[in-house]
C-alpha cells in the first residue's frame, strides 16, 4: 500500500476517509476485518454480519436526501442482479438522518433488490468507521475484510472486475 505523506493522514483521518478512502487493500494481510453489527431490513428480519462469511459484500451507506446516492442507486441494483447469484450480496444502510418513511419509500418505488436497513441510531456507520459521507461504499471479500472503500460514486466497471477477482478467490 503506498505510504501516505505525513500531513495527510490526520487530514483524512479527521474527515472520516482514512487510508482505506484512497487505496484498495491488495495484500491479504492488510486488509481490515469488517466489524461484526447487527441490523434489522426494511421488512423487519433481524441480521448480523458474521452471515456474511464466504460471500463477497457490498455495503453502500447512502441517503435519499444524497443526490450522488440516487444517481448510483442503479448502477448498485445492476452490479446487485449481474453477481448475486455467484456469492455477492448487497445492503444498502441508510443514513440515520434519512426519514424512514423516505427510506421505505424509496425502497419500494425503485423495487431495490437488496437488503435495506436504516442505521436509526449510527452505531453501524461508527462501527464502519465513523462513516459521515455518502455514498460511501465497502466492498467485503468472502473472509470478512474490507478490499475497497469508495467516497463518492465508485467506477463501477473497475468495480465489476474487483468482484470478479474476489469471487474467484477462495473462502
Amino acid at each position: 500500500m503506498p505510504k501516505l505523506p505525513r500531513f495527510l493522514a490526520p487530514l483524512l483521518i479527521a474527515a472520516g476517509l482514512g487510508a482505506a478512502g484512497l487505496f484498495a487493500f491488495q495484500n491479504l494481510a492488510q486488509r481490515p476485518s469488517a466489524p461484526v453489527v447487527d441490523y434489522v431490513l426494511l421488512d423487519g428480519s433481524k441480521h448480523v454480519s458474521s452471515q456474511w462469511q464466504g460471500k463477497v459484500m457490498l455495503v453502500n451507506f447512502w441517503a435519499t436526501s444524497c443526490a450522488t446516492c440516487v444517481l448510483e442507486m442503479p448502477d448498485l441494483m445492476a452490479t446487485h442482479e449481474k453477481f448475486k447469484q455467484r456469492g455477492f450480496d448487497t445492503l444498502a444502510v441508510a443514513m440515520s438522518y434519512d426519514p424512514p418513511a423516505y427510506v421505505a419509500r424509496f425502497a419500494e418505488s425503485r423495487k431495490l433488490p437488496f437488503g435495506v436497513a436504516i442505521d436509526n441510531t449510527g452505531e453501524i456507520a461508527r462501527q464502519f468507521g465513523e462513516i459521515q459521507l455518502t455514498p460511501t461504499t465497502l466492498l467485503i471479500d468472502k473472509r470478512g475484510q474490507i478490499v475497497k472503500r469508495y467516497v463518492g460514486a465508485p467506477d463501477f466497471p473497475a468495480l465489476h472486475a474487483l468482484v470478479e477477482k474476489l469471487l474467484a478467490e477462495a473462502s
